[in-house]
């Protein structure tokens, strides 16, 4: 159970519906400067720093390396990626889900903001073609089916179960936070790199 409970937080990050404006959280990417119990303060990835309450049932999900080797047909993923001229996509980062997880009714093919123009897709791997230059995996989200090459430098991450000791100075993360009217900045989930990872959403 605590492993479904993991899984099925990444995708409420993973996952948010650009009609839902109100519900859409501030997301953040960047590294660890300082952290307490209460509070962490990050560097983001466009160089701010940025403090953020830390909720007091805050979840800290790890982020643990993988391989394209760990992408297997009936895999779930959820997969940033860039459009291309053929109409196909290029991932830029690869989470695959532990084991034979699956996370009824949230498949999705939806707008991300990792970079201008950047797609996500949250589905069921339905076929692997190993390519001299990486692998093409077709991915059936529920409400269709998308094509995603994935270059052989794409990082490949996996989960696994976190803590608050793993919040540490230099750690990467990506955060989820809910932007309050005077500006202030709460989140109750984190994704925290491990082992040198740093979370590819």
């Amino acid at each position: 159970m605590r492993r479904v409970a993991v899984l099925l937080a990444v995708i409420v990050f993973a996952h948010v519906s650009p009609a839902g404006a109100q519900t859409t959280p501030t997301r953040i990417r960047g590294v660890i400067e300082q952290v307490d119990d209460r509070s962490m303060t990050i560097t983001s990835r466009e160089g701010q720093t940025l403090s953020i309450a830390l909720d007091e049932k805050l979840s800290v999900v790890a982020v643990l390396p993988a391989s394209l080797a760990d992408v297997t047909q009936g895999s779930f993923v959820s997969i940033p990626s860039l459009r291309q001229g053929d109409g196909s996509f290029r991932a830029q980062g690869v989470l695959v889900f532990p084991g034979t997880t699956r996370v009824v009714g949230q498949g999705g093919h939806d707008a991300w903001d990792l970079e201008p123009g950047s797609m996500m897709t949250n589905a069921v791997v339905d076929a692997v073609v190993t390519q001299p230059a990486g692998s093409r995996l077709t991915l059936n989200y529920g409400g269709g089916e998308v094509a995603v090459t994935v270059p052989a430098e794409a990082p490949v991450v996996t989960l696994g179960p976190g803590n608050r000791q793993l919040l540490k100075k230099g750690a990467a993360v990506f955060v989820p936070a809910t932007r309050s009217a005077d500006g202030s900045l709460t989140t109750a989930r984190v994704m925290v790199g491990t082992d040198g990872t740093a979370p590819p959403l």
